[in-house]
């Protein structure tokens, strides 16, 4: 199901159900219990000023932070590619504020540097040591807040289809739509109540395009997690009001000094090559990109190994390896 066709769904349920906030309330928390238990968390919950951070850790050597992208969860590094790297790395999987098992932080939430300076402050906690930090989408923006924040505690820097710069034009209808009163309060309790979950296949179909989705990978993602009214919510503020931090983020790039690896698809239509990891390579002199010719929006599912070799060259030029 399209975004369009999804919007038109909530809006005619709204007027169908009309005074029903109730039921909708009642029959969206019961899903959202459903989806919890079938989806627990699977490393360490930690309390970094009283906020929940979920943290997967495994693995020994030199630490490697892992930042997924939006509507996910560390459950996309823990479907295969956090099981190609603990031979050789200790792992630390974050859920991003919002999402997963992590707690939003209030109006922050949309910040990616606010998310960076939680982030960092649960690594503290696990005595994470100059990491490699590699951001997926989304979690590329946070990435580069990471490196910002911290450029002499950050050995190094991946980006998957990293979101790093400005782009032109806006995201069309859905973002401020679900980013209203009347969505936030209406569409996104209507949305996790009633949206069928097998339409979380299409989605994921969409975001894999053209590569298909590992067997399996649906299942294990937990996407209901990403059905919650509160992650929801969270997601639709991060990805909606994302242009001006990148705006605000970019000209601080060319400050940067240790080495970054890029990867991106060359069929990538979620995350533009052109508008992102190109102009990062232009900005960055320690920048080096990979471009994955028939790669989209998923390069650690589309070829995990170019993955793993990036990691392990950024580990070599960080002097870790």
């Amino acid at each position: 199901m399209t975004w369009a066709k999804l919007l038109l769904a909530a809006l005619g349920l709204a007027v169908l159900l009309g005074g029903c906030a109730a039921y909708v309330d009642r029959r969206a928390a019961a899903r959202e219990a459903a989806f919890e238990a079938r989806y627990p968390p699977t490393g360490r919950l930690l309390q970094v000023n009283g906020v929940t951070v979920h943290a997967h850790v495994e693995g020994r050597g030199p630490d490697l932070v892992l930042l997924h992208g939006a509507s996910g969860s560390s459950r996309d590094f823990t479907f295969d590619l956090v099981g190609r790297l603990t031979d050789r790395y200790r792992v630390i999987a974050f859920d991003r504020p919002g999402l997963g098992w992590t707690d939003p932080i209030g109006a922050l939430t949309e910040d990616p540097r606010a998310q960076a300076d939680l982030l960092r402050a649960a690594a503290d906690q696990l005595d994470v040591d100059d990491p490699i930090v590699l951001g997926h989408s989304y979690g590329g923006a946070v990435a580069m807040a990471w490196a910002l924040g911290d450029p002499a505690g950050t050995s190094a820097l991946v980006l998957l289809a990293g979101a790093t710069h400005p782009w032109p034009g806006d995201l069309g209808p859905w973002y401020p739509f679900i980013n209203s009163s009347l969505g936030q309060h209406a569409a996104v309790p209507l949305i996790t109540a009633f949206v069928p979950e097998d339409r979380a296949e299409d989605i994921i179909a969409g975001i894999f395009a053209p590569q298909q989705p590992p067997p399996g990978y649906a299942d294990h993602i937990g996407a209901g997690l990403s059905a919650r009214r509160d992650s929801l919510r969270a997601n639709a503020q991060q990805v909606g009001h994302l242009k001006p931090y990148l705006a605000a983020m970019a000209p601080q790039y060319p400050s940067l000094t240790m080495p970054i690896e890029l990867l991106h698809g060359d069929r990538d239509t979620t995350v533009y090559l052109d508008i992102h990891s190109r102009q990062m390579v232009r900005d960055v002199a320690g920048a080096h990109l990979v471009v994955m010719p028939g790669i989209g929006h998923m390069p650690q599912h589309g070829d995990p190994q170019a993955v793993v070799d990036a990691i392990d060259r950024t580990a070599t030029r960080a002097g870790l390896r």
